[in-house]
C-alpha cells in the first residue's frame, strides 16, 4: 500500500511539473516571442511558435523540466523520490539548471525549424539574438509560480488544520466548508508527500462521515481502513 502510494505521488509530481511548469514556460516563451518580434502580426507569431512546437519544443521542455527537477533533487540531497516540503521544491528547481536546459532546447528547435524551412534565416537570427529575453521571461515566470506555490501550500495547510479543528468539535458544516476549499486548493499545489497524504486521509474520513449521514459515531477500524485506503 505504501509503495503504491509513493508511486501515485511520484506520478502526480511528474504530471504537475510537466503541466504547471510546462505551461509557465510556454507562456513565457509566447510573451518573449512577441517582445522580440514586434513587427510581426499575431498570426505570424503563432505560426512561428507552432513551428517550434512541431520541431520538439514541447517534448524538449518536458524533458528539461524532469531532468532539472531530478538533478536539483540529487544536489539538494533529496533521494526519496518525493518532496516533503515546499522548500525542497524551491531548492530542486533552483539547483536543477532548468533555464540552461531550456536554452539548449531553444537552440535545437530553432535550428531544426530553420533547416526544415519552417522559419527563414532572418527569423532564426532574431530569435537567437533575442534568446536572453525568452530565458529571462522563463526565469521570472518560474519564480512567480514558485512564489504562488508557497502561498498555495500555506492555504492548504491552513484549511486542513481548520478541517481537523471542526472534526474535533464534531462540526460537520465547518468541515464541509473547509473540505470544499481543500478540494479546490488540491488541484493547484505541487505534490508534497506529507501534505498530499494528510489531505487524502482528510478526504477519506470526510466522505466516510458524510456517507454515514454526517454521524460521527464510526468504528475506529472503519476510520483506519478509510485512511489506509486513501
Amino acid at each position: 500500500m505504501e509503495i503504491n502510494n509513493r508511486l501515485n505521488i511520484e506520478n502526480e509530481k511528474n504530471n504537475f511539473f510537466n503541466n504547471t511548469f510546462g505551461k509557465t514556460i510556454n507562456y513565457a516563451i509566447d510573451i518573449g516571442l512577441r517582445a522580440i518580434l514586434p513587427d510581426l502580426i499575431e498570426n505570424q507569431v503563432i505560426d512561428i511558435k507552432n513551428s517550434l512546437l512541431n520541431n520538439g519544443l514541447k517534448t524538449g521542455i518536458d524533458t528539461a523540466i524532469n531532468s532539472a527537477v531530478n538533478f536539483g533533487k540529487s544536489t539538494a540531497g533529496i533521494f526519496t523520490g518525493n518532496f516533503e516540503n515546499i522548500e525542497q521544491v524551491k531548492i530542486a528547481i533552483g539547483n536543477g539548471g532548468i533555464v540552461d536546459s531550456i536554452s539548449d532546447v531553444l537552440d535545437n528547435v530553432i535550428n531544426s525549424a530553420y533547416k526544415k524551412g519552417y522559419i527563414n534565416r532572418d527569423i532564426k537570427n532574431v530569435i537567437k539574438n533575442g534568446k536572453n529575453v525568452l530565458l529571462n521571461n522563463v526565469s521570472n515566470n518560474i519564480k512567480k509560480e514558485l512564489d504562488e506555490q508557497v502561498e498555495y501550500v500555506k492555504k492548504m495547510e491552513s484549511e486542513v488544520s481548520e478541517w481537523k479543528k471542526c472534526y474535533n468539535n464534531k462540526d460537520f458544516d465547518g468541515m464541509e466548508k473547509a473540505y470544499k476549499k481543500i478540494e479546490k486548493q488540491y488541484e493547484k499545489i505541487v505534490p508534497i508527500e506529507n501534505l498530499i497524504n494528510e489531505t487524502k486521509q482528510v478526504k477519506a474520513l470526510h466522505e466516510l462521515i458524510k456517507n454515514n449521514g454526517k454521524n460521527f459515531n464510526i468504528a475506529e477500524d472503519e476510520k483506519r481502513l478509510a485512511k489506509n485506503l486513501a
